[in-house]
């Protein structure tokens, strides 16, 4: 078998998602998420913020902006503009915004991250939070990114990435099949998301909790 077939074989997932699947597995989660997976998540989604407030330009793109975690977390000089496929998502996040006066959020809008309506160079950064292993399609989700940020800008990820051995890839593998009920795929490997050029141009930063996400920065 070639280096290349067995990288394909790695980078596939064992289930495949699409827009309802992702729909229908947030519906269920938007009462809950920020309880559960967001406890987990804080550190990896305050780094990827932290970086994002660090970086020059204030036109800000966060793809699947979900309940609206880490908008609070944004410098007010920092104009936000969320997007999500889920409207039970994004009612919690403009909940949110009018709770705490978040007046550097522009628009939170119902729209597909494969396929968003923006005009090329339209913000100085884009940002996916656990994002990557929900969308069908993560390089067409990159593609995106990269049509929507300007030359010189900047495309941030924080997700997390299967484990190539040990025993958590057997947990991960085990849990691939309910990919579809989860609304994400536990066996997401780098190489779904990042071809090798791309690697070789991207900044790699494990984060907490034990390195079970990773911050993935690319200049565009």
């Amino acid at each position: 078998m070639s280096h290349t077939t067995q990288t394909q074989r790695r980078s596939e997932p064992v289930v495949a998602l699409d827009a309802d699947a992702v729909r229908a597995a947030y519906r269920r989660w938007a009462s809950f998420y920020d309880s559960s997976f967001g406890g987990v998540s804080a550190w990896a989604r305050r780094r990827a913020v932290a970086e994002t407030n660090r970086l020059p330009g204030s036109r800000v793109l966060e793809m699947g902006v979900g309940t609206g975690l880490a908008l609070p977390r944004y410098r007010p000089e920092k104009r936000i503009i969320g997007i999500d496929l889920s409207a039970e998502m994004l009612a919690r996040a403009r909940a949110r915004v009018a709770h705490e006066q978040l007046t550097n959020v522009s628009a939170l809008l119902e729209m597909d991250a494969e396929a968003t309506s923006f005009s090329a160079a339209s913000f100085d950064i884009a940002v996916a939070m656990f994002v990557a292993s929900v969308v069908p399609s993560p390089r067409r989700l990159l593609a995106e990114m990269r049509r929507v940020v300007r030359p010189g800008g900047h495309i941030l990820f924080v997700n997390h990435f299967a484990a190539e051995s040990g025993p958590r890839w057997w947990v991960e593998r085990a849990l691939a099949p309910a990919s579809r009920k989860l609304g994400w795929h536990p066996d997401f490997a780098l190489e779904a998301l990042l071809r090798d050029e791309d690697r070789g141009r991207a900044t790699l930063r494990p984060m907490p909790p034990f390195g079970l996400f990773t911050l993935v920065q690319l200049p565009n």
